[in-house]
């Protein structure tokens, strides 16, 4: 029986979603070949995955899960990673966000897609139980 290869679903045209991070590729993210380590590149997107959960759930949140990462393209030092997120679900106390990174290489004109991945995080409160999304939000006044 022959493997069936695993096939990334194509790039969109552009980046999808709402600007988290934006950052720098530097020489101390990189691993012995010199490549930024794929541990970086998923520590940025966590933090900006988290900053735009924060938007809805308004109170600390924790990762719960990564799920259908795909590294599409090396980064590279001097690459300009920038981060978008959107809206994947909304439950009671977890919220999923697709996160994207894209890069903008010194000598190319169009950004390029290098992984993208969704992203669960569930609200918590001070304590670090789970609570219900939109128990952190101060009272409304009349």
């Amino acid at each position: 029986m022959a493997d069936t290869p695993v096939r990334a679903a194509p790039a969109p045209d552009g980046p999808q979603g709402e600007l988290s991070i934006r950052t720098l590729a530097m020489p101390a993210d990189t691993n012995q070949s010199g490549d930024i380590f794929g541990g970086w590149l998923l520590s940025q997107m966590d933090l900006a995955g988290s900053i735009f959960a924060y938007k809805t759930t308004q109170s600390r949140t924790v990762t719960v899960a990564i799920e259908a990462m795909t590294f599409r393209k090396p980064v590279y030092v001097g690459d300009v990673v920038s981060v978008y997120a959107t809206t994947v679900r909304v439950g009671r106390t977890s919220i999923t966000v697709h996160v994207e990174a894209w890069v903008q290489r010194r000598n190319e004109s169009l950004p390029i897609l290098v992984t993208d991945g969704n992203y669960t995080y569930v609200a918590v409160d001070d304590q670090g139980h789970p609570q219900q999304i939109g128990q952190g939000l101060p009272p409304v006044s009349a």
